[in-house]
């Protein structure tokens, strides 16, 4: 990877992408220090603080690099256009319209594009909304009645939506005149944003080791050894792949004879990405949010029920595995279908080594996919899980989610990927020479 930036660095024009989307990336950091008017950031602050983790306002905040805790302009951060991408893309399976719309090539996918954003801005102001009205019950305003609580709560609600507009601007002005990737480079700054709190959080427990609890002597090395380690597992998953070999039959056209070459199907081990972590981490932080606004007595049952969906109990780990593999068979179902995948392979007088056409090809892939998926679904539990399961055992309180290393991962393997393109694309001889 530093190879490949150091050589990227050696390009002119590569290295004016560079410098530009750094120059995008700060301005984005600078958005998310930016306080919006009318509000007392602290109370929000304090609050978030206090709560359980567990809930679905703590995933926002951990998305949005602790914009959303500060309630800064860029509070809200992709978090409308995620879910929004997510929204769409379901829809485009089920709703015949799209599914035409993303089969025609770069124009469908650019309306398709425009409809996300479209849909971003409405669950945005959705979003926005709900946020001022939590923040208007916990004392946070500095006008809630009259003229003034009206137009404040206007300038409120807008300055959110703006943030979460322009963050989308500043990803596709990355996406063209950058190094690509605007939006996934904006989640992976704020995610990393985090890294000094880590940091810092393992700096508190090597104090408390001199203070005299010396297992965090051995815990501490533990955790940054377990840190590496995760990262290179999800780097070689993320990158391993199953090829289904495939050879094409010899046809003639005219005077000339095409076909006759082999290839193979790439089906990757990570067909969904993190999706389904996205997916099982939203649905399960339903009742950690519910229970941050119901009072419960601390010895009731509520108490004890909240208590299980804590992100540092064996239940909300074996709940989460579960459903990280059930959405990984969901999301891998609805992306690819095996039947049109052999259909497409007769069509250009393709076929599978040892597989009948047709009918034998379909059960053929579907079997193959399976497998890849159950393997993939394992990897993506494994990685989410096991954060979890190590601060229980540790008794430490790390930020070390596994939704954060793999998008942070998963952004910079896609990265260097487009540099190493962009740079073998300028170092093509051609025809011309």
């Amino acid at each position: 990877m530093f190879e490949t930036l150091k050589n990227a660095w050696k390009v002119a024009d590569i290295r004016k992408k560079i410098l530009f989307t750094a120059l995008i990336l700060v301005i984005f950091r600078i958005g998310s220090a930016i306080p919006v008017p009318f509000l007392d950031a602290s109370v929000m602050r304090n609050w978030m603080g206090t709560v359980n983790d567990g809930n679905l306002l703590g995933y926002i905040d951990v998305l949005t690099g602790g914009a959303f805790s500060s309630a800064t302009v860029f509070a809200l951060s992709i978090s409308p256009y995620i879910t929004s991408s997510i929204v769409i893309q379901l829809l485009t399976i089920a709703i015949p319209a799209l599914e035409r719309m993303a089969k025609e090539g770069e124009e469908g996918r650019r309306r398709i594009n425009k409809i996300t954003r479209y849909t971003a801005m409405g669950l945005g102001l959705i979003q926005a909304t709900a946020y001022y009205i939590m923040l208007r019950n916990m004392g946070a305003l500095t006008y809630k009645s009259g003229f003034s609580g009206v137009s404040s709560a206007i300038v409120i609600i807008l300055t959110f939506v703006g943030g979460t507009a322009l963050i989308i601007w500043l990803g596709d002005q990355i996406d063209s005149k950058g190094i690509g990737n605007g939006i996934s480079m904006m989640l992976f700054a704020g995610i990393l944003s985090r890294g000094p709190a880590a940091v810092s959080k393992l700096w508190a427990y090597i104090q408390l080791a001199n203070e005299g609890h010396t297992q965090y002597y051995f815990l501490v090395p533990a955790v940054v050894i377990l840190f590496v380690v995760i990262i290179a597992f999800i780097v070689m998953m993320t990158n391993a792949e199953r090829r289904i070999p495939v050879q094409y039959a010899k046809r003639v056209v005219g005077r000339k004879m095409y076909g006759g070459q082999s290839t193979h199907i790439p089906i990757k081990v990570n067909m969904s990405g993190v999706m389904p972590i996205i997916f099982a981490s939203s649905l399960l932080a339903i009742p950690g949010t519910i229970g941050a606004f119901v009072n419960v007595k601390p010895d009731g049952f509520w108490a004890g029920f909240f208590a299980l969906f804590s992100t540092n109990s064996w239940f909300y780990a074996l709940l989460y595995f579960l459903l990280i593999i059930a959405f990984n068979y969901f999301y891998v179902a609805i992306q690819y279908n095996p039947i049109e995948m052999a259909n497409n392979l007769q069509k250009n007088n393709g076929t599978i080594p040892g597989i009948r056409p047709g009918r034998s090809t379909s059960e053929f892939i579907s079997k193959v996919i399976s497998k890849i998926t159950l393997v993939g679904a394992l990897f993506l539990g494994v990685v989410a899980t096991l954060p979890i399961l190590l601060s229980s055992v540790a008794g430490m309180n790390i930020s070390l989610g596994g939704t954060s290393i793999l998008i942070v991962v998963g952004v910079a393997l896609d990265t260097m990927r487009q540099m190493e393109s962009q740079m073998m694309m300028r170092h093509y001889k051609g025809f011309l020479e």
